[in-house]
């Protein structure tokens, strides 16, 4: 039932993109505001509260409504393990600046880019080169895949029902709402949900960096995984992006002006600097990955019905 509802919402995703996804994460984000006023008096254990009672009710609520409907007749189970994939997984989610970005380059549209890119960083692009617009559009869609995509399905496929995937997202969304660099009063507060995010995206980030490694090239990957991922100012992403760099034989981090300041970045990867030709590599490597993901659950599915 886990790899039908994956192909199921992946299938659904390409060909009617989730239309009301502001709306959704707007209402999350006033849910999480209302938490945060609620709980939010400078402590970390407030914090750590805080959490619980956002992301427990739901995960929960998932499993419980997914066992009733699994007693009541799979097949309900089924949609409803796709209706939750589509809202919380998908390509769609960040492809269509990925691929509009892609277009600008090819027409020598730079201006335009840097504005698509912007809009997908959050922030002024306007000091970018061509070669750091198509360096950091990269990045994103490396980062964004595993964000999105691959960390999801891992959590999908650990817990019943889609209460992992659910938990992944929320937990995510939290870490990012949470922050500290963003609000100094969240500091305290936020600490438990940044914590709690990267004890869930441990795993995922070396399962996705190892099937990088498997459709790639893997000796590059490898190797830059494990000499150049550290050094990232987020070990955890600097492996997903030093594997994904290093499978496709692009350079990517290094310096980049944003907003007139010098962000000082460590070289991930090897070879050649990045530009418009490494767009189509980045998305065979994405693709190439699901497949992998989706065989070896079609493997253990089989294995599982044997047995």
């Amino acid at each position: 039932m886990g790899l039908i509802s994956l192909v199921a919402a992946l299938l659904l995703e390409q060909w009617r993109p989730l239309a009301g996804q502001r709306h959704l994460y707007s209402q999350v984000a006033r849910y999480a505001n209302f938490l945060e006023r609620q709980f939010n008096a400078g402590e970390a254990q407030h914090g750590v509260v805080a959490w619980l009672v956002a992301v427990l009710p739901p995960v929960l609520l998932a499993w419980y409504v997914h066992a009733l409907l699994f007693r009541w007749s799979p097949l309900l189970a089924l949609a409803f393990n796709v209706l939750a994939l589509y809202l919380t997984m998908g390509f769609r989610q960040f492809s269509h600046y990925f691929t509009d970005i892609h277009l600008a380059l090819k027409q020598d549209d730079l201006a335009r880019a840097r504005e698509l890119l912007a809009g997908w960083r959050g922030h002024d692009c306007g000091d970018l080169s061509r070669e750091e617009v198509a360096r950091l559009t990269i990045e994103e869609a490396l980062a964004a895949s595993h964000r999105h995509v691959y960390a999801v399905v891992f959590w999908f496929v650990l817990l019943p029902g889609p209460s992992g995937a659910i938990l992944y997202r929320l937990a995510y969304f939290l870490c990012r709402r949470w922050r500290g660099s963003d609000a100094p009063e969240l500091v305290h507060f936020g600490r438990f949900a940044k914590q709690a995010f990267a004890a869930l995206d441990w795993l995922p980030v070396r399962f996705t960096a190892a099937a990088f490694a498997v459709v790639g090239d893997f000796e590059d990957a490898i190797f830059c995984w494990r000499t150049q991922a550290a050094r990232w100012s987020d070990p955890a992403l600097g492996i997903v992006l030093a594997a994904g760099a290093g499978a496709i034989g692009v350079r990517l981090g290094n310096p980049v002006v944003i907003q007139g300041t010098v962000a000082e970045r460590p070289e991930l990867g090897l070879g050649e600097e990045a530009d418009t030709g490494f767009f189509d590599s980045t998305i065979g490597l994405v693709w190439r990955a699901l497949v992998v993901w989706l065989l070896m659950l079609l493997l253990l599915g089989i294995a599982r019905a044997v047995s």
